[in-house]
């Protein structure tokens, strides 16, 4: 498929690529928006920098790590520590608002067109920020749901009141052991429920969310339908990118529209229906608006 083909970038100036991005997101029937990490990380979202070193001095002064990505990875000695790192990272991450209003600006752009979402994140700011639930797939998981670590059910659980807890009452970079969060039918240990290996739980949730895209795709198959694509890099480009890149070829009314800014490439094979912008996706999105 196109993982395989060379791609191109585009030589367009910014103003005639957003004058473009307008006209398709006016004439579409339908938009399909695929979100990456380098949309959380335009609205503030960041994990390095002075953001870590707002929330995680005592850790990196301790374990000598300057990265929250890396953090969650940190072989620490009990699940005391563990869950005080990541009850804090979620907390900050899940529960605490963008820093920046961009997502808020994306709803208000697209609320009144027929929309899909399809994200890698997983910090719920598409939720937070207004998109309706049910034209939502989060398909690596959400920050705010547990699972068992086994996993001895197809389960998930919500929670904010634990990861709440967790976070105020940590003391020298540990949890009270009894908030450790356990599972309520086998009583193993509760972990994230993200992608990260094959223990990933896919609750009835995420199954209902993945049936209302395709369906989605499905009805809008042989429509003017627009493809953004925001924010995405190539750690998992079979999810969102290279689909994209697919449905654009088979479909001749179809736009692809890569916003990035980083990487904002294409196969020629949909040259002439793709718009690239390789620039700051916050300054994009108000330009469109």
């Amino acid at each position: 498929m196109f993982s395989k083909i060379k791609t191109m970038k585009s030589t367009e100036n910014y103003s005639v690529q957003i004058n473009r991005l307008k006209k398709v997101f006016t004439k579409c029937d339908a938009i399909v928006i695929g979100a990456g990490a380098g949309l959380s990380a335009a609205a503030g979202f960041t994990y390095t920098g002075k953001r870590f070193d707002e929330y995680f001095s005592d850790f990196k002064e301790k374990y000598g790590f300057d990265d929250m990505y890396y953090g969650g990875f940190y072989p620490y000695r009990t699940q005391e520590e563990f869950w005080a790192y990541w009850s804090r990272y979620i907390y900050i991450n899940r529960y605490l608002d963008a820093p920046t209003d961009l997502y808020n600006k994306l709803y208000t752009l697209v609320k009144d067109k027929d929309y899909f979402v399809i994200t890698t994140n997983v910090d719920h700011c598409f939720q937070k920020s207004g998109f309706d639930k049910t034209r939502l797939f989060y398909t690596q998981g959400d920050y705010g749901l547990f699972q068992c670590s086994v996993p001895c059910c197809h389960e998930t659980f919500d929670n904010e009141e634990m990861i709440k807890a967790m976070y105020t009452q940590q003391r020298n970079m540990k949890i009270p052991s009894n908030l450790i969060p356990k599972c309520p039918h086998c009583g193993k240990t509760l972990t994230t429920n993200l992608r990260c290996d094959d223990k990933f739980v896919q609750d009835e949730g995420w199954y209902k969310a993945s049936e209302r895209y395709s369906d989605f795709i499905r009805r809008h198959k042989n429509s003017d339908i627009f493809f953004l694509e925001i924010g995405v890099g190539y750690n998992t480009p079979g999810i969102i990118k290279y689909p994209f890149w697919q449905m654009t070829a088979e479909n001749a009314k179809a736009t692809y529209a890569c916003i990035n800014i980083n990487s904002t490439d294409f196969p020629k094979e949909i040259e002439h229906q793709t718009i690239c912008v390789n620039d700051d996706i916050l300054k994009v999105i108000d330009d469109m608006s």
